[in-house]
């Protein structure tokens, strides 16, 4: 597997419409070998903006603040935006810790006006996990 980390991504132009397509366009990601954090920023039409890498962990976790997150989507007038990370062991259960950056996301994308509209978790074997699924 060949991550381009230091490459920035044009936008794709895919349309990410289910928690499923996401998981797809992120398939590659899914087998990094410790925990990656992506952003996917979107237009209106949901449509990929831009994949963006913010943070890069260990085996067992990745450390990002909402600044970090929403530092980008907000000099390019993001409408909405999905993080996905990759847990390398193959479960799709959120942490704890999950659970607490999902939510100061949201808070913070309501008050600067950016929709968090999912977060997911993928998986080598493709298997992921969404907040927006799960009603979380």
């Amino acid at each position: 597997m060949k991550l381009k980390i230091l490459e920035v991504r044009e936008a794709s132009g895919e349309i990410v419409a289910s928690p499923r397509a996401v998981a797809n366009v992120m398939a590659e990601e899914g087998r990094a070998d410790r925990e990656y954090l992506w952003v996917l920023h979107l237009n209106r039409g949901n449509r990929i903006i831009e994949k963006e890498l913010i943070s890069i962990g260990t085996l067992t976790r990745t450390v990002a603040e909402p600044r970090e997150i929403f530092k980008k989507a907000i000099i390019q007038d993001t409408s909405s935006i999905i993080t996905v990370h990759n847990h390398p062991g193959g479960q799709t259960k959120p942490s704890f810790e999950d659970k607490e950056l999902w939510k100061r996301l949201d808070e913070a994308g309501e008050l600067i006006g950016i929709d968090v509209i999912d977060n997911i978790i993928i998986t080598p074997s493709g298997n992921y996990f969404s907040t927006k699924e799960n009603q979380l």
